[in-house]
């Protein structure tokens, strides 16, 4: 009888699980469900397992969520659960429950040339720090570091550290949000609604009605050349992007690279490679030349949290 590995990525409103080949990493029989179908993560589960050929004895779960306890809560959905009685419930000998960002982190140093795209110059040297961030819903945030040739995720929240302006608009942009907010994470311009919020606050400096609401209407526009404020709010997206990425670098001297993972970025790569995201990922002062000489890139993988979550587990069978 087949034994198989599986993986499973756990978001809001998606549960995707896939059976990982434990020595190519290869990701088969991928599904998608809808969380608010089922009572429990168990049943979805349970589901899936039943549509495999074979046993399954060993299960990684990325999850968006904390996961430093027993009883896992989700933030944005009802399913709560006990990773001990999980693991009893679906007959595992080994069950692996990690956060999402985790997992897209653990992706990055194995992903194929196609499955990522360089923008701007410099090097990737091997087995040195890595960075990592994510613009999508929120902005997350991560580094890699190689240890006797296994890759450590260190988690963080660096997605809620100050934004730091790069250009004079940008400062003003950073001004209208503190009177609204107070205190500017990088989160509440590098995101989906981040994009709403610079589109906004320039159409307040302005002082013109806003036309759109949502981000991939202000994304349509600017790319279309429709509207001058949706123009000048990617090109602060960008350059904000890149003087954020700049600093993951210098803090952990990531000479391994610094990736973009998420879902906004991929959608307008040939924009970014025009923009002003990697002059502001190299300006950086008397550490300038240092910035230039580390790569950057855009992740491409569809299913980046599946396939770390593959790359979790097998480290933990030793097979890589």
């Amino acid at each position: 009888m087949n034994t198989h590995y599986v993986v499973a990525d756990v978001g809001g409103t998606n549960i995707r699980l896939a059976s990982i080949d434990e020595k190519t990493g290869e990701l088969s029989q991928i599904k998608k469900y809808l969380c608010a179908e089922f009572p429990t993560i168990a049943d979805v589960v349970k589901e899936y397992f039943s549509e495999l050929d074979g046993l399954v004895k060993q299960l990684c779960i990325a999850i968006a969520c904390p996961v430093d306890d027993d009883l896992i809560e989700m933030t944005n959905h009802t399913w709560s659960f006990s990773q001990q009685a999980l693991k009893k419930a679906l007959g595992l000998d080994k069950l692996y429950v990690i956060n999402d960002y985790t997992a897209i982190s653990l992706a990055v140093p194995f992903l194929a040339d196609e499955e990522k795209v360089q923008i701007g110059g410099g090097e990737v040297k091997d087995k040195k720090p890595i960075g990592i961030c994510g613009p999508g819903t929120g902005l997350g945030v991560g580094h890699l570091i190689n240890i006797n040739d296994k890759w450590i995720s260190l988690d963080g929240e660096g997605g809620h550290t100050s934004f730091a302006p790069t250009g004079d608009t940008s400062r003003q942009v950073l001004n209208v949000l503190a009177e609204k907010m107070g205190h500017v994470s990088a989160e509440r311009l590098l995101s989906g609604q981040g994009l709403e919020n610079i589109y906004q606050a320039l159409c307040s400096i302005a002082q013109q009605p806003a036309k759109f609401s949502v981000a991939a209407d202000i994304t349509r526009a600017g790319l279309a050349q429709e509207c001058q404020q949706a123009q000048l709010t990617l090109e602060i997206f960008c350059e904000g992007l890149g003087g954020f990425a700049g600093n993951l670098a210098l803090n952990l001297a990531c000479e391994g690279g610094v990736y973009i993972a998420g879902g906004i970025v991929p959608r307008f790569i040939d924009y970014v490679k025009n923009s002003s995201f990697r002059g502001a990922f190299e300006s950086k002062g008397r550490f300038s030349a240092y910035n230039a000489g580390i790569a950057t890139f855009v992740v491409l993988h569809p299913d980046p949290g599946l396939f770390g979550a593959g790359v979790y587990l097998r480290q933990e069978l030793k097979v890589i």
